[in-house]
């Protein structure tokens, strides 16, 4: 008998998960996840709090400690929940992979902090031409957007078949869609520019350094307390990037090859660059309306059903279960709404989310790979379609190439 293919489930973090973790962290350089483990602790430990809270725990109170205090908590997000999700196999506890959720990034007296990059023209009379320039402005955002971040995943199962990175990506979407009311109207994502692989950043060194003496590493480790050093370093007025070197100009508002496919796939779901980049880095920042999200249009709450067959589902997508104290688990799988609207799932499906027959569930349907040779339902009707289509072009195709030549008018 054939071994199941395994199943892979995205939890909560716990800490447990805090090595793992601190080694992923080392993989990258991702501001919302620095290789610090007290950093680290503190976010872990303030997620279990908006679980909780996301969970209806009304004894749960938010109380983040402040940009002096421990637990990395800067005044960006001092009163933001913090979601941090991790994807291991099932019953297995290792995690390999994680991502983040802010819900409110800032706000009035705490702005976020970044260039606007503007165009410039200047044209002198006497020489009868001109010069157009690309100049930086500090910006300072005020409206507190919900911020994306922390994606990671262990080297050896990025381009996974079963597309893990993509579902630990994507959770985040069906999570905010489940509690849409905790997330801000805008969706920001700060997107990694190319760093070096010793951990610097050509943008920083020729740009940021000038006004700002830190290394890269210590400015991005001080911001986890406190970004008002940027306000009070960084020039007012414009910055001509013309006379930064070419190699450094050519990074700003790029992203080093292991963020491209996240950038791909989050302008797929409809982000956009708007001239906003991080003023460490030059990282773009892209963004995109909550409310025109397909996938969070898309989800719904729903009661679980008696199991089912997996011949006797006729969907896929994301599923999940969070329960008063914030225990949050979420599955790709198959699925069936029956008639009284029950969402019904294989017995697999159900074990991985250690849920019962009438508990309250998460779901948005999506394509995603479920497992290899179990494609069933809407799929197979899907391949069925595409099959006719083709079948019928080459009948129309033939019935064209009988007709005869239509005659040409003198």
């Amino acid at each position: 008998m054939a071994k199941s293919p395994p199943m892979y489930v995205v939890r909560r973090a716990m800490m447990s998960d805090l090595p793992t973790l601190h080694k992923m962290s080392k993989m990258v350089h991702f501001i919302n996840l620095p290789p610090d483990q007290e950093i680290i602790a503190g976010k872990i430990r303030n997620s279990r709090k908006s679980f909780m809270r996301a969970g209806g725990n009304a004894k749960s109170v938010h109380k983040p400690k402040g940009p002096s205090g421990t637990g990395g908590i800067s005044e960006k997000t001092a009163m933001a929940d913090i979601f941090m999700f991790v994807i291991e196999e099932v019953n297995s506890e290792a995690c390999i992979g994680t991502s983040q959720l802010v819900s409110q990034m800032g706000g009035p007296g705490h702005p976020n902090v970044c260039f606007k990059l503007e165009t410039r023209e200047k044209y002198a009379n006497d020489l009868k031409f001109g010069t157009m320039h690309t100049v930086a402005r500090v910006h300072l955002d005020e409206s507190g957007p919900t911020e994306l971040g922390g994606l990671i995943m262990q080297p050896s199962f990025r381009g996974h078949k079963m597309k893990l990175g993509r579902f630990v990506a994507l959770i985040r979407f069906h999570f905010i869609g489940l509690h849409r009311k905790m997330f801000r109207p805008t969706i920001l994502a700060e997107l990694m520019a190319p760093i070096t692989s010793n951990g610097e950043s050509l943008v920083w060194d020729t740009l940021g350094r000038r006004f700002i003496p830190l290394s890269y590493d210590e400015a991005d480790r001080f911001c986890q307390y406190s970004r008002e050093f940027m306000t009070e370093l960084l020039p007012e007025g414009d910055i001509h990037l013309s006379l930064l070197p070419p190699a450094a100009r050519a990074q700003i508002g790029e992203v080093g090859p292991d963020t491209l496919p996240a950038r791909r796939m989050l302008e797929k779901l409809g982000f956009e660059y708007h001239g906003f980049v991080d003023p460490f880095d030059g990282g773009p920042y892209i963004t995109a309306n909550t409310d025109e999200i397909e996938l969070i249009q898309n989800t719904f709450h729903a009661v679980l059903g008696a199991s089912v067959t997996h011949g006797q589902t006729d969907q896929v997508g994301i599923v999940s279960v969070l329960s008063t104290d914030g225990d949050f688990r979420a599955v790709q799988t198959a699925f069936q709404i029956d008639r009284s609207g029950k969402l019904r799932l294989t017995s697999d499906a159900m074990m991985a989310l250690h849920a019962d027959v009438g508990v309250q569930a998460g779901c948005t349907p999506m394509r995603v790979p479920i497992e290899p040779g179990r494609e069933k339902g809407s799929a197979k009707k899907v391949a069925k379609k595409k099959a006719a289509k083709k079948t019928s072009k080459k009948k129309v195709n033939k019935k064209t190439s009988k007709k005869k030549p239509a005659r040409r008018k003198a």
